[in-house]
């Protein structure tokens, strides 16, 4: 570390925290350079108003460049003091967007060795996700991981320790979400925490020794300063009409001016062409030894650009981009005082960001001022507002605005964007622009087919549903029932290699389903609106629902109408088929995430019966990453998958006990299960025959447009979501009761389906199908042999008496069983043995 750093230069006598204390009564208590190091703002967020603001982070506050890396750098250097010099080469170092991207990557540099990944929020084409995660209470709460070297969070053989860096420690979930996700995948036996202040509450300081002892790994915990912030009662709703009123306050006064009279000149960097911008697809030893050799020099070409008379210099840096231009500034530092003397320049660095903060010209607020442009980098999340603190007003006589050459566009340079609205207030801007880096992008397939939608495929509306499959209405795929049942059943063809003849509902079983939707509506809205709200608590806050064609559908349909009647959100919502024993779609799994964050999907079916599809999906994702996913990329963060899918599925309804979303555990009568494609859209179950899927094609399905006058698909939506208003109240305590339950799967259903498999003489799992819905399929789709009926179970059952009196299959009323009813399908079938007639079991 150099001889030039500098402590921090002491605050003014006013905190900068005295504004919000004193009228929102937050108080801020800890050692004795917590109010050195913190100030206090307010932001506009629903989950959090306070903002800290921290005086050596280089983000909203203005400082030297070297007391902001000092700061960093010696946190390192205490990392590595704790896991000594041999560890610390082997550590590899994680810092969070946006804010904390500098901070670790200084962190990195005092380990000496260790080589250096932070999260982004910038995708990147072609470059595969190794996973992402969610940060609650961030303005901006999406972080992906983009590793160039997949085995960087691996941790290898040698098991190194994951070093993980953020600004502050709060509540800590953010850090120990990360560690959990990645322990699961890649156990280690250390981490190390680092921050430059620990905020926790008391309980939250428990929950670390608690975590620790839950993964079997040590967690340390590397800190400049501690304290806690302390919360009147009502803060958040008194800070966000504080807010309000001071930007209405403000909103009245003289608009800022936009045309500045500053020149604004380009400074070629002569940035070295091996050396990544920063540490977004990983930042190695050899890197920061390249740059080291080369900052004297492009620091010496941005001071010779500047005017003879300039003596305070902003070295600005972009968003995520804070490493590139802190080290710019130290080195301009150097040079300066080189030229001048100390203190014959000043330097000082500091960053824009993407978080919207009120300011308020007041000694004792964190953000005098405030510069808004417009974005200028193309973000994912489309244009926007981007801000700088504390320039304006500043008296800085010059200012270096550092960009990646992804942000040097057009809007860059617009008349209202970042290098105007910096020359309105100061006397000089240089644009040095770093050269951003991609890594070689991976090889996808030229084009992925792309969703079909009604009413062209599906008599759904077209913002309903995507359907990731390919239309095979014009091909002939129906087989009579039991030349199926045998085929399947003899080994000749698999199930999903043909389709079932569409039932056709007689007068008397539509009149059935009619009158079992209408007893059953609100029982449905109830567990729609309880998965979908434990889905936002847990998956949120935008999901993307990926039903399982086509029994969740239907679910997947409802949940994304309640989100957007509860909450006014518009869900992206894909249907994708999986086929038991065969898998999932992997080209919709790409296509998935070439278009969305992987972290996001929520797989969603309509229930459970045994677990097999539960299994299947885990199965499924797993031979996906062996395979390498869309880019070949392996360990991610929170699931089991390449980029991040997560296989657990949110089902309405888990009478098996399977999965841990869910709506309800009851086994009672779904009504789209009473039929086919009628009350799904008129789609039909999804088909994989090698003839006709190729490698990087969808599954197929038909579209059975000839049916449209006999379909309910939008009658039972109607008859449901009439109902979302009225069991509001029992869906908010339900979730509350669920989000705070055990909720860990029992395999209840499959140990009892295990037991009938024997106890019936069937040995076959797979002919075993428990719960009301599999007992409707087994009835409309297969050769059913008996019906095992719950004693009791009452009107749920109604419809499955009606099919197996049209099929002449017995129904036979038993105790113990954990469903309402359970379907067994004819053992050994051939033609002739059909069902009740004794010939279920002959021959072997």
């Amino acid at each position: 570390m150099s001889g030039r750093v500098r402590r921090e230069e002491a605050v003014d006598v006013v905190w900068s925290g005295d504004w919000v204390a004193e009228r929102l009564g937050v108080a801020l208590e800890g050692d004795g350079e917590l109010q050195e190091l913190l100030g206090l703002a307010l932001r506009r967020n629903p989950k959090r108003a306070h903002l800290l603001v921290s005086n050596v982070l280089g983000k909203h506050v203005p400082q030297r460049p070297s007391v902001v890396y000092g700061a960093a750098y010696g946190l390192g250097e205490r990392v590595r003091a704790l896991l000594g010099a041999d560890d610390a080469r082997r550590a590899v170092v994680l810092g969070y967007a946006e804010t904390a991207t500098g901070l670790g990557h200084a962190v990195a540099d005092g380990l000496r060795d260790a080589p250096y990944l932070h999260s982004t929020r910038r995708p990147v084409a072609g470059v595969a996700q190794a996973g992402g995660f969610e940060e609650a209470h961030s303005h901006a709460t999406s972080h992906l991981l983009l590793p160039e070297d997949p085995e960087l969070l691996a941790g290898g053989a040698e098991a190194s320790t994951l070093v993980l860096v953020d600004d502050e420690f709060s509540t800590g979930n953010t850090v120990l979400n990360t560690i959990r996700a990645l322990h699961a995948s890649h156990p280690r036996e250390r981490y190390v925490i680092v921050a430059l202040v620990d905020m926790r509450s008391a309980g939250d300081r428990d929950r670390l020794t608690a975590f620790a002892a839950e993964i079997g790994a040590r967690v340390d915990l590397v800190t400049r300063s501690s304290g806690t912030v302390t919360l009147p009662e009502g803060v958040l709703e008194r800070g966000q009409a504080l807010v309000a009123a001071q930007e209405a306050e403000q909103a009245g006064r003289a608009g800022e001016a936009v045309e500045g009279v500053a020149p604004v000149t380009r400074v070629a960097l002569d940035w070295p062409v091996e050396v990544p911008d920063g540490g977004r697809h990983g930042f190695t030893p050899a890197h920061r030894a390249a740059l080291e050799a080369a900052l004297p020099g492009m620091a010496e070409r941005i001071a010779g650009a500047l005017d003879s008379d300039v003596r305070r210099v902003l070295v600005l840096g972009f968003e995520e981009l804070m490493y590139a231009p802190l080290r710019l500034g130290t080195a301009l530092e150097a040079a300066l005082e080189a030229v001048l003397g100390e203190g014959g320049a000043e330097v000082r660095y500091s960053t824009t960001t993407r978080s919207p903060v009120l300011a308020v010209d007041d000694p004792g607020y964190a953000i005098r001022t405030r510069l808004v442009f417009p974005a200028h980098d193309d973000p994912a999340d489309g244009p926007g507002d981007r801000y700088a603190y504390n320039v304006a007003g500043a008296g800085f006589d010059a200012v270096v605005a550092v960009v990646d050459s992804t942000a040097d566009t057009p809007e860059l340079h617009a008349p209202d964007g970042l290098l105007a609205r910096l020359a309105a207030h100061t006397g000089q801007v240089l644009l040095a622009v770093v050269p951003s880096y991609t890594p070689t992008p991976v090889q996808e397939p030229a084009v992925l087919p792309e969703p079909l939608r009604g009413p062209d495929f599906s008599s759904y509306a077209p913002e309903d549903v995507g359907w990731l499959l390919q239309d095979l209405s014009h091909t002939e795929l129906e087989a009579p029932t039991e030349e199926r049942e045998e085929a399947i059943q003899s080994g000749g063809a698999h199930y999903a290699e043909s389709l079932p003849v569409e039932y056709q509902p007689s007068a008397e079983y539509q009149a059935l389903f009619t009158a079992a939707l209408d007893a059953s509506a609100a029982r449905i809205a109830r567990a729609v609106g309880t998965v979908t709200e434990t889905v936002l608590a847990e998956r949120g806050p935008r999901p993307v629902l990926v039903s399982l064609a086509r029994a969740g559908t239907p679910v997947g349909v409802l949940m994304r109408h309640w989100a957007r009647h509860r909450h006014g959100l518009d869900l992206p919502h894909y249907a994708i088929s999986i086929v038991r024993g065969r898998g999932i779609d992997a080209t919709a799994l790409r296509w998935l995430a070439a278009h969305h964050d992987p972290a996001d999907v929520v797989f969603v079916d309509g229930w459970t019966g045994k677990g097999a599809i539960t299994r299947e999906l885990a199965a499924a994702i797993e031979e996906f990453e062996a395979s390498g996913g869309p880019g070949g990329s392996v360990g991610p963060v929170g699931s089991a998958g390449p980029v991040g899918f997560n296989p657990e599925i949110a089902v309405l309804a888990d009478p098996g006990g399977c999965v841990r979303t869910y709506g309800t555990r009851e086994d009672f009568l779904i009504p789209s299960a009473c039929l086919n494609s009628t009350v799904s859209g008129l789609i039909s179950r999804t088909v994989l025959r090698a003839d006709l899927v190729g490698p990087d094609d969808f599954h197929g399905a038909k579209f059975y447009r000839e049916l449209a006058g006999s379909d309910v698909s939008g009658d039972f939506l109607a008859a449901v979501t009439a109902r979302f208003d009225e069991v509001a109240e029992q869906v908010e305590a339900e979730t509350k009761e669920l989000l705070a339950a055990d909720r860990a799967p029992t395999w209840e259903g499959w140990a009892a389906v295990e037991r009938i498999s024997e106890e019936y003489g069937i040995h076959d799992v797979n002919l075993v199908k428990p719960g009301v819905g599999e007992t409707t399929r087994v009835l409309l789709r297969r050769v059913p042999w008996k019906i095992l009926a719950k004693r009791g179970a009452g009107p749920d059952l109604t419809h499955i008496r009606l099919l197996a009196e049209q099929r002449g299959v017995p129904v036979e009323e038993v105790d113990d069983l954990p469903y309402s009813c359970v379907g067994l399908i004819h053992p050994r079938f051939t033609r002739g043995a059909t069902g009740a007639d004794g010939k279920a079991v002959q021959g072997a």
